[in-house]
């Protein structure tokens, strides 16, 4: 019965996101926050079935390093810590993002979760990889799971200078 569940929030998903390719603005400007709309609404569904949601925590101080958010807030991370024999082992997965390539792609994304922890979500199911069961992550169901969120324009490179000249 889960099994069927996954699949029809997997199917879902799918279609959803087709919809949405197949319905972008020609700017390439409305897709980004057109998928980003979608995937919250399917996170969100997430968030109402039985699978146990992983809190957002914030880094503290990583500011002072310069290692920001486009828009300078904080970034942050989901932490399942291990358990067992997996309890000194660590998953670790950076969440993808790509670059802002120009001012205006830049300043659009500070808007989004892939440019302000403001806009992320609060808690996110592990599942898959990084699911907590070991019938659905057999080799790492007990390590430490860590998702590294992202949210700097920059591939993880930190405080992005947005002083530069539009193309």
């Amino acid at each position: 019965m889960r099994s069927l569940l996954l699949i029809s929030v997997a199917v879902c998903w799918l279609c959803s996101i087709a919809a949405v390719v197949r319905s972008g603005s020609s700017d390439g400007f409305q897709k980004p926050r057109d998928t980003e709309t979608v995937i919250s609404l399917l996170e969100n569904k997430l968030m109402a079935s039985s699978v146990p949601m992983v809190p957002l925590t914030l880094i503290q101080g990583a500011d002072s390093k310069g290692a920001v958010c486009l828009d300078g807030t904080l970034p942050g991370y989901h932490l399942d810590r291990g358990f067992g024999s997996g309890a000194n082992s660590w998953l670790i997965q950076l969440e993808g993002g790509g670059w802002c390539n120009n001012h205006r792609s830049c300043v659009y994304r500070k808007t989004s979760r892939r440019g302000s922890s403001k806009f992320m979500e609060k808690a996110l199911a592990f599942t898959g990889i990084l699911s907590n069961k070991p019938e659905e992550n057999p080799d790492f169901f007990n390590w430490n799971r860590i998702k590294l969120r992202y949210c700097d324009g920059a591939s993880f490179s930190g405080e992005f200078d947005l002083n530069f000249d539009d193309d």
